[in-house]
Parts: structure tokens; sequence; C-alpha cells
């Protein structure tokens, strides 16, 4: 599952000029290479305006796939899941990027997309939402067969005003404490339901020159390379959540702006929940090594012991 094609994706980032929050789509500036791809449009309330496309003719599959992604591939056929988290505004359909889109493709109105471009502006039904979608990375693996999912899902979403898209999960950077109040996410993909805990928060550079490319991390096929992910990653978290990671975790990150005068970033990692761990209880999930020393409850002093005793 090794990829050699490079990229930097979209992400909405937020601005204020002249009193007024506005939004500038495409990665704050965005560069796909050196190319700018971008303009600023007025944040707004989600719109509610409903579809007017007909529905995707879908042929139902033979590998178990869940009666609500039968029903949501009706309307797009690009849907490859649902992502929610507690206490925010996530809570979304997930649609997977087409790829470059050639000229000519009746079903993405016939206009040439770069890849990893098409749902910057666009909402599940496939008309304009300057809000976009939440959409999942165009190499990824999300299918019913575990062994061939992609290690890291990597999933993009605007920073939205108004907190929608992945608006709501500044949150995380913004108060630290809100991890324990909501550190896990749920993720289902069009065969089965995932948990995940969130293992980093980090702020990092969305320039082609950076040494870590997150975007272009997705097969995390060997342990160094998988190793080198969470080494970089870690270098740059904002606070240690004391979740344990390793080699052989399923990986899932989320990707918005965070600053436009840098290009930079803020991503979301979380690892799937291993056997025994729990949603909803941090107490059942493994913590590393050097949390659990930091955490671990200290022995009274002989002079405490004695005076207690007195």
């Amino acid at each position: 599952m090794k990829t050699k094609a490079k990229l930097i994706t979209a992400c909405g980032a937020l601005a204020a000029a002249a009193g007024l929050v506005t939004l500038s789509f495409f990665g704050c500036k965005e560069k796909m290479e050196e190319h700018v791809v971008g303009r600023v449009e007025p944040v707004t309330e989600a719109s509610t305006e409903p579809t007017t496309l007909p529905t995707y003719d879908y042929v139902p599959s033979e590998t178990g796939m869940t009666e609500k992604a039968k029903m949501l591939l009706k309307q797009n056929k690009d849907i490859v899941g649902w992502i929610k988290i507690d206490q925010t505004k996530v809570d979304y359909p997930i649609v997977q990027d087409p790829g470059e889109v050639p000229e000519g493709v009746p079903y993405y109105g016939g206009e040439a997309h770069e890849v990893n471009s098409y749902y910057l502006e666009r909402g599940v039904d496939r008309t304009y939402h300057r809000e976009g979608s939440i959409f999942m990375d165009f190499r990824d693996n999300f299918g019913s067969i575990e062994d061939e999912q992609s290690e890291n899902i990597v999933l993009y979403g605007h920073n939205m005003a108004n907190n929608t898209m992945f608006g709501s999960i500044r949150r995380y950077r913004q108060d630290y404490e809100f991890f324990k109040a909501a550190p896990f996410i749920e993720l289902s993909s069009n065969y089965r339901d995932y948990d995940y805990v969130i293992c980093c928060c980090a702020i990092t550079s969305g320039h082609t020159y950076t040494d870590f490319g997150y975007w272009d991390m997705e097969e995390l096929d060997d342990e160094e390379t998988f190793n080198e992910y969470m080494t970089l990653a870690r270098g740059r978290q904002l606070f240690d959540t004391g979740i344990d990671v390793r080699y052989g975790d399923k990986l899932l990150t989320l990707s918005t702006c965070y600053a436009d005068e840098d290009n930079s970033r803020f991503i979301i990692i979380a690892r799937r929940l291993r056997d025994g761990e729990k949603s909803g209880s941090l107490d059942t999930v493994e913590k590393t090594e050097e949390y659990k020393k930091a955490h671990a409850p200290t022995e009274p002093s002989t002079e405490e012991t004695t005076e207690a005793a007195q």
C-alpha cells in the first residue's frame, strides 16, 4: 500500500479584515506545489438548501454494507463513512475525494478538478456549499477488509468560524482540559463502527518543504515509518495525552487550518481502540510508561507515616 504521490491538501482558514470574519479556502492560501488556489468568501451558517441532484443508483454490496451506508450511497457514491465527536459539532458523513477528475465527467459537473479539491466547496450532495465537506484523502482505503485499510486515515475539513465542519475542534488547542472531556472519536466505515482515542494534538506547517508531510504519510507499512510519523507528530504536540501508541495501531488524522500567515495546520491524531479498551472511559485505555511513572501514587515518607500513627 505504498504511494509516491505528493500533494498538499486544502483546508479552510480564518482571517479578520475590516472588522469582518472571512474564510479563505484551500489551505490558508493553500499551495498545490506553488500554485495558489483560493478566494475569500464571507463565513455564513451551514447551507440548508435541499439537494436538486438525482440520487445515485446504488447497487447493494455483498460484503456486509450497513443499512445507513446503503441509504447514504443513494445520494452520493463517494460517501465512505461517518465521523462524530462528542461535545463538538462534528457529526457528519465523510466523502472520499475522487482524485484527479478530467473534463467531461457528468457526475462531477463536467469540469476538471485537481486531487483533494472537489469537496472543498461542495456538500455531500455535490452542490456548492462554501463550508465544503469532511473528506478523506483520495488515496486512502477504508473498506470492508481491515487488513487492507490504510494505516493512517487522513480527513480534511474547513476551520469554519461558525464551528461547522472542523471549526469546533479548535477547542482542543484552546483548552487542553477539553481533551479529558471528549477524548474519543467515533468513526464508521460503510461496513462497521470503530472507536478511536485522541493521542496527539499538534500545530505544524503546511508547506511542501516541511519535514513532517503528514498528508503524505498514510501508508505506514513498516515500524520505522510508523514510529517516524509519531515521533514527528509528538515533537509538535501541544500537550501530553499520555495515550500509548505503537506499530500496528490504526491511526486517524484530522487536518484543518491554523493560521494564514505561516500556512500552518492544526491536526488531531487518534488511534483505534484496542481489545479491552472502552470508549467513554480513559481509565481503560493503555498509557505510556512515562505517563504511568509520572502519575504513579507516591509512597509516604517515614516522617509522614510516623506523624499519621501519632
